[in-house]
């Protein structure tokens, strides 16, 4: 099973909120190269998690967009950036082995990724990796774990952002 974290692409520091933050044009840029780079990576996603910030909603739009994906997502407002990486992780493990065998044809939750915020994405590395280490993501940089839902830890494969590509 594949998880992909990853962190919305740079922000507006100006907005009423820091929920309405909206990305510039640079983020909108950053988000888009991280699409193309799933894509050349052959990521087939089967679902996505997103925080219902407008900055991250546009990460996982634009994302989308690149991908040509219009699979299921889901918006859940605990994956903020000052949301509990425990609680995430116990959320996803629950959210994942209800998806497994539901079906003979169906195969569940096989590639996940989840568009949040720092500093919850890199709590929610360390959470959910044997290693325990807590990277720091740059704008839209994408965690890439190779998760075993039977132990409910997994190995860090890499984390690639934007800067890494162009």
């Amino acid at each position: 099973m594949q998880l992909y974290i990853m962190r919305h692409g740079q922000a507006s520091p100006i907005a009423n909120s820091d929920a309405e933050r909206q990305l510039t044009k640079q983020g909108h840029f950053e988000a888009e190269i991280m699409g193309k780079w799933l894509k050349n990576m052959q990521v087939n996603l089967d679902h996505l998690l997103v925080s219902p910030y407008v900055r991250a909603q546009q990460t996982a739009a634009m994302v989308k967009a690149t991908l040509n994906w219009s699979g299921p997502s889901t918006n859940c407002d605990f994956i903020t950036p000052s949301g509990n990486a425990a609680q995430v992780h116990d959320y996803l493990d629950g959210m994942l082995a209800q998806s497994q065998g539901k079906s003979s044809t169906d195969k569940g939750i096989e590639t996940l990724l989840v568009v949040s915020h720092m500093p919850l994405v890199s709590y929610l590395v360390e959470d959910l990796t044997f290693d325990r280490k807590s990277p720091i993501f740059q704008t839209a940089g994408i965690a890439q774990i190779n998760y075993d839902l039977g132990r409910m830890k997994g190995e860090l494969v890499r984390l690639v952002s934007p800067h890494d590509l162009c």
